[in-house]
């Protein structure tokens, strides 16, 4: 079986290592903003007992420097490209998306709705997904928040508004302390928890959204192995990104590839709910 492999966003850089760039059937960049941002101060990524949290702040040099220094050589690696893309309002969003709007060498445009790191913008997600709709014609995947009560209404929101697909799901809020003076070990205080412990949280969202919405879903959240893609799989994502697990094992793509076959075979036909035996066919 094959479930596409993707990173997610902001846990690979591929012009760094672009051995691991290639590995994946679709590089997803860091999110991008108009302007140009220097981040979050120091600490940013503290590991925890199960995951690690993250106080980034989106950094990056700003839309029209991505698109003439970076994005030449992400083209280069000859894998398709999603370009991340944020904001602080809707005009922010929409000018990313005009800039990128009709450019060959990127297959979709993901908008990062949930970034727990920054201030949001005042619009809700759906009035976002509008502003960049109205701004390109390019595939759009909407990147929601797991901290939501309904997610599914979320997901009906967005792709009334214009999504073409879903990525689920951000990091969620979290807080690690120093063990000696039980101070915030992030410069920020909270940041995005990830990693395993995420998963059962990204499992919830994707099986709420993949009934709410006939829409292709990314799914993410604490995927270590082939087992946990296929899980992912199960409840309704049409592909799964890798991020976390980037860190300490950037052959991880390799890796979880050739454990799904294995992990699908072993359930069984009885083993699969019926309604998702199409992984038999994958």
């Amino acid at each position: 079986m094959t479930i596409p492999l993707l990173n997610a966003s902001g846990c690979l850089d591929p012009l760094a290592a672009p051995g691991v760039a290639r590995s994946l059937d679709v590089v997803v960049t860091k999110t991008i903003t108009p302007l140009p941002r220097a981040g979050n101060p120091p600490v940013r990524i503290a590991e925890t007992e199960h995951g690690m949290v993250n106080s980034i702040g989106l950094q990056g040099p700003g839309i029209d420097a991505f698109c003439e220094d970076s994005l030449p050589r992400l083209a280069e690696l000859g894998v398709p490209l999603w370009i991340s893309v944020g904001g602080f309002s809707a005009d922010d969003y929409a000018l990313c998306c005009a800039r990128l709007d009709g450019d060959d060498r990127i297959a979709a445009i993901e908008l990062n709705l949930s970034c727990p790191n920054v201030e949001e913008a005042p619009e809700t997600a759906a009035e976002l997904v509008a502003a960049a709709r109205g701004a390109t014609s390019k595939t759009l995947y909407a990147k929601l928040s797991p901290a939501q009560w309904d997610i599914a209404e979320s997901a009906r929101a967005v792709v009334a508004a214009g999504a073409d697909g879903l990525s689920l799901v951000n990091t969620i809020r979290g807080l690690a302390l120093d063990p000696v003076t039980l101070r915030p070990r992030l410069g920020r205080g909270a940041g995005g928890y990830s990693g395993p412990a995420l998963r059962p949280i990204a499992l919830a969202c994707v099986h709420a959204c993949a009934e709410a919405v006939d829409v292709p879903i990314v799914g993410m959240g604490g995927v270590f192995s082939g087992g946990d893609a296929v899980e992912l799989a199960a409840v309704g994502a049409s592909a799964v990104a890798l991020g976390t697990v980037l860190f300490a094992d950037p052959l991880a793509p390799a890796r979880i590839r050739a454990e799904m076959a294995p992990a699908v075979a072993a359930l069984g036909s009885e083993g699969l709910p019926a309604n998702r035996a199409r992984l038999l066919s994958i």
